[in-house]
């Protein structure tokens, strides 16, 4: 079995471990009214992007997401985070080192024998989730949901969906398509370009996500009957009809909350890798960190 199934089936176990550690409120969170700023790296930006808009949303205080190559460093920000699995991950470490006295700095990670360690302020350690498999799945989820849980946001529905996902048989139709599209509105349009990276990632699959509204304006024109248009979270009024009416496939969300909803993707991606004959474990041209050498 990949290490990408048996990770992808213990986030229910991890995410009810990181609420747990969320309770316990670890140094370095943002507080109240603070202007933050959250940063990654592909799989990570998504989640930070989720995490921006659930804190923003929930009236915390205003919350940027970048990433961390591209960090705008003549802005002011009262405090920073950054999500890194690996903890060596060059763009990340380089932020820390130039915010180092500047702004108190908070990393989320998986492994706290990393540079990361003394490179951040502070330091969450989520080393329950890290993986070994290249393509991010527990990792990401987890540590979106351990800061979900400190803005109050997180509830033990969230994970009985998540086993519901689980248990879910997968269309094998799903697998003869083509072409898939992943929408999101607010913070669930982090997890829809997530969602098309782990398809890509896994299964080289052509896949591309949007906020929900964005999609009448201009993607929908490649919509086709061996398409897929996947909402995670409920999508906005009508567009299920547009979809309907190019002949692809819909699958709406508002059912199972969007973090499961993903889940259901992370499936999908690594049963079409192993329908294709990949390893979803060790995608091409890819490793578990990008560590840049030095010029």
């Amino acid at each position: 079995m990949p290490h990408i199934d048996t990770e992808t089936a213990s986030q229910p176990e991890c995410w009810q471990r990181a609420a747990a550690l969320a309770d316990s409120r670890p140094a370095g969170l943002p507080r109240p009214g603070e202007r933050v700023a959250v940063t990654g790296c592909g799989t990570s930006l998504f989640m930070a992007q989720a995490y921006a808009a659930l804190r923003e949303g929930a009236g915390l205080g205003e919350t940027d997401a970048f990433p961390a190559s591209e960090f705008p460093l003549g802005r002011r920000y009262d405090r920073v985070v950054a999500l890194t699995r690996s903890g060596t991950t060059t763009e990340v470490l380089a932020l820390l080192a130039r915010l180092s006295g500047a702004a108190p700095t908070l990393a989320v990670t998986a492994d706290p024998h990393t540079p990361v360690a003394t490179a951040a302020d502070h330091l969450v350690v989520l080393d329950f989730a890290d993986e070994r498999s290249v393509v991010q799945t527990r990792f990401a989820t987890t540590a979106l949901t351990f800061l979900r849980a400190t803005l109050g946001l997180h509830t033990a529905r969230v994970e009985a969906d998540a086993r519901r996902a689980l248990a879910e048989v997968i269309d094998p139709g799903l697998l003869e398509c083509g072409q898939f599209t992943f929408l999101g509105q607010g913070w669930s349009v982090g997890l829809a370009h997530e969602a098309a990276l782990k398809m890509r990632e896994a299964a080289r699959a052509w896949t591309e996500s949007y906020p929900a509204m964005e999609y009448r304006h201009g993607p929908i024109s490649i919509a086709a009957p061996d398409t897929v248009t996947w909402s995670l979270g409920p999508a906005p009024e009508g567009l299920a009809d547009d979809v309907a009416a190019t002949g692809a496939r819909w699958i709406g969300g508002g059912t199972l909350d969007p973090l499961a909803e993903l889940v259901r993707v992370q499936r999908l991606a690594a049963a079409l890798a192993t329908s294709r004959g990949l390893d979803p474990d060790e995608p091409r041209n890819l490793t578990r960190s990008v560590v840049l050498a030095d010029d």
